[in-house]
Order: structure tokens, then sequence, then C-alpha cells
């Protein structure tokens, strides 16, 4: 991981003005991309191979990987690296740091690929208003969030989130491989499938997708609702980033 150029990382005991990762806020385009095209995150990459497929597919686009599990990450890296992906990067360190990495404005898109529902604690839910006043610290104004999950209890509780706040809705469904759906929105959402996200379809269950925007301004509220818990027995998250 340290040999690969395309890879970072710093803990929060490594939070330093002289730290080179934190040197790159505000300056990712300029000083690693060399370009200025709009960048995108993967919260949460896990193997990094669907934060490679999309650099593979958008190349009009910078994708970061983000993820604290290095022994994970280091296979997109590799990829990356030996494909020689010059729109691809990954950065090793807690989602809750994200501010200290990257400057106002500096993010245009936010993917949430099969995250832990975390169905016991609402902060820990990387869609609550938690993370959204995070996200803010770095997103651009109105800036996309597009969520992909198995998951009935997440899906019901950011579309909740979403209705509660009045955020703008891009996109929302609960079978996103429904064949009667044929926007454009939906067409991009099923351009590459998560290893995990495979699984669940061979199985015959339904992926649910939201996509929506976060306005800068406004104060955001916690939706009081009452959710059923998810009974079924998930996929191990090891595997939650093997594009297809």
């Amino acid at each position: 991981m340290a040999e690969m150029d395309c890879v970072f990382q710093c803990g929060a005991r490594e939070l330093l003005p002289d730290n080179p990762v934190c040197a790159m806020k505000g300056k990712w385009n300029e000083t690693f991309f060399h370009n200025d095209h709009p960048i995108v995150l993967e919260l949460g990459c896990g193997h990094g191979d669907y934060t490679v497929g999309l650099a593979r597919v958008y190349p009009q686009y910078n994708f970061i990987g983000i993820d604290i599990k290095g022994a994970r990450m280091w296979q997109g890296a590799k990829k990356a690296t030996e494909e020689g992906l010059a729109n691809v990067a990954f950065l090793r360190t807690n989602i809750e740091m994200l501010p200290y990495f990257f400057a106002e404005d500096e993010v245009d898109t936010l993917w949430i690929t099969f995250p832990d529902p975390q169905m016991k604690k609402a902060t820990k839910r990387l869609t609550s208003t938690y993370f959204m006043d995070r996200y803010r610290q770095l997103l651009r104004d109105g800036g996309r969030i597009n969520l992909k999950t198995d998951s009935p209890f997440l899906y019901t509780y950011t579309r909740a989130m979403v209705e509660e706040n009045k955020l703008p809705v891009l996109c929302n469904t609960d079978d996103l491989y429904n064949p009667a759906l044929s926007s454009d929105e939906v067409t991009d959402a099923r351009r590459l499938k998560t290893h995990y996200e495979q699984q669940w379809l061979e199985r015959g269950l339904t992926i649910k997708y939201l996509s929506w925007q976060l306005p800068k301004q406004g104060a955001l509220t916690e939706p009081e609702i009452e959710i059923e818990k998810d009974t079924y027995r998930s996929y191990g998250r090891n595997y939650t980033s093997q594009a297809k």
C-alpha cells in the first residue's frame, strides 16, 4: 500500500499540518489528477473494484475510493496501477474524517454502495443527517449522493430522511433491475454491479437505489419513523465492491 502512488493513508493520530495527505485538501485535481474533472468519492469502497469500474466507464471524472481497511483496498489500487488508470485514487481513513482531506465544494458526487445498515444507531448510518452535515463540508452545493443497498431497513430510513428534509430526488426505486424501468438514471445505475449486488440478484432479491441532491443550506432533521429491521442473513461485507 505504501508503495502505490495512487494510495493515501491517514489515521486520526496522523492529522498533522505537515502530513502530505492533509496537504492534499483542496488540491486533489492540481496535485494528483492534473486536470479539472469533477471528483467522485465511493464511501466504504471495500476491495475498490467498483471505484475502478467507474473510472473505466467514466474517464471524464476523477474517482477516489474511501475505506479504513487497507487489506481489502489494495486489490483495487493494484488493478488501477496495473491498468495505468490516471483517474483513480484511494484514501485509507475513517469516513468521519473526510472534511480534513477535502475542501469546500471540492467533491461533485458521492457513491454509497451496500453499506452496513447500522440498524441500532442512526449516527452510524452513512445516510444519516450526522453524515449529511459532514458531506456538506466537501460536496458542492446541490451535489449528488447515490445509494445502492440490499437492505429494506436502510432504504426505508434513507427515503424517510430525504423526504423529511425535502431534498431533491433524482431517482428512487426499490427494484433497480425491474425491466419496466427505462430512464437514463436507471440505466446509468445499472452499468456496474458489485459482486455483492450480483449475488443478491442471482437469489432473486431486489436492489434498492436512491439518488438525491444535497443543498448546502437548511438545518437537517432526523426522521421520526418506526422501521422494521432486516431479518435476512446478509452476505459478508468483505465482498461489497467487486464490480462485474
